[in-house]
């Protein structure tokens, strides 16, 4: 670990830096992006503006830290899809565990998240690279599903598993940024849930669940 004009960050350095990393993601949570400044960051941490710029270059420079580790775990929306069956009661319920994986992904990850989308949508590079980081896993692991299904003939040969896969994480990803205005306009999660899970398996095997 480094601090930006390359030294090597000690024990105590790294904790002030991860200090400094929680400090700014509870603020996210609670304030818009724009609207957090370094001095405010290193006041709830305990420390000043100065150590702060020791870690990061600016506030931007430590969320793209913060969405990195992020990127990072997405390896447990994979285990969700990777290796899984799309057949039968066993294929509903993949359905169902993949719904219920990511919209907790995305719910535990909010505020970091919608940052990320917002850089990407205002096309940030960097914020692009990393969105799609987090997606691509899923995206590949939902895309081999099909395909494996049409080598078996259970998906019609004229579907395209990667246009498939990436419309279905496209909508994984819309419902779950917007999970507080479906409970708004007065969709529950229970509701919520099924029907997605619905869609998913209707998308990935063409056919009704068995249930």
């Amino acid at each position: 670990m480094r601090t930006v004009d390359g030294r090597v960050a000690g024990r105590r350095g790294q904790a002030t830096r991860q200090k400094l990393l929680d400090c700014l993601s509870e603020m996210l949570s609670s304030s818009p992006y724009r609207d957090v400044k370094v001095i405010d960051v290193a006041r709830k941490a305990g420390t000043s503006p100065a150590t702060f710029y020791q870690y990061f270059p600016d506030v931007e420079g430590a969320v793209l830290e913060i969405a990195d580790e992020v990127a990072s775990e997405t390896a447990e929306l994979t285990e969700l899809t990777q290796g899984r069956s799309w057949v039968g009661k066993a294929g509903w319920q993949t359905a169902q565990e993949l719904v219920e994986g990511f919209l907790e992904f995305w719910r535990r990850n909010d505020a970091i998240l919608r940052v990320v989308d917002l850089g990407a949508a205002e096309g940030d590079k960097r914020f692009a690279k990393l969105r799609t980081k987090i997606l691509s896993p899923v995206n590949s692991s939902l895309s081999n599903s099909v395909a494996e299904l049409q080598s078996k003939g259970r998906v019609d040969k004229d579907v395209s598993p990667a246009a498939v896969a990436g419309a279905l994480v496209a909508m994984l990803a819309a419902v779950a940024s917007h999970q507080k205005g479906f409970t708004q306009s007065g969709v529950k999660q229970a509701e919520l849930k099924p029907n997605l899970a619905l869609l998913v398996y209707l998308g990935v095997t063409g056919k009704k669940p068995t249930k």
